[in-house]
């Protein structure tokens, strides 16, 4: 899960690929390193003693952004089915619109409710 990785926490044991998920997290530290040095006062603060995995600025990184990419993994998906195949429930139930997004006014939400479900869990 995008979140998952993103914030440091993906379960997901790549058994033969382990260097490249080593590779990824230490491309993301390098990112999230950048993030926090162009911080000034007490935003720096803020996330101060959390300087090596950045793990604090990471979830604050994808609260804010998780509605973005989002719409940027869904934007190219017209006419696909996504993650959710229905809007709804029981007989009100609809198939996915364009962008695998809901329609009235559903458009915009984001299926990332389960961002805090246990990863071994969902």
């Amino acid at each position: 899960d995008i979140g998952d990785i993103i914030r440091g926490k993906d379960l997901y044991l790549r058994y033969n690929k382990k260097d490249k998920t080593d590779k990824l997290q230490d491309q993301l530290k390098k990112y999230f390193k950048k993030i926090y040095d162009n911080k000034e006062g007490a935003a720096q603060k803020h996330y101060e003693g959390d300087t090596t995995n950045y793990y604090k600025l990471r979830e604050d990184w994808w609260n804010a952004n998780r509605e973005t990419v989002w719409k940027a993994i869904t934007c190219s998906a017209e006419g696909y089915q996504y993650l959710r195949h229905t809007c709804g429930a029981g007989e009100k139930r609809t198939e996915t619109k364009n962008n695998c997004r809901c329609g009235n006014g559903d458009v915009n939400i984001v299926p990332t409710y389960k961002d805090y479900v246990p990863q071994y869990l969902r």
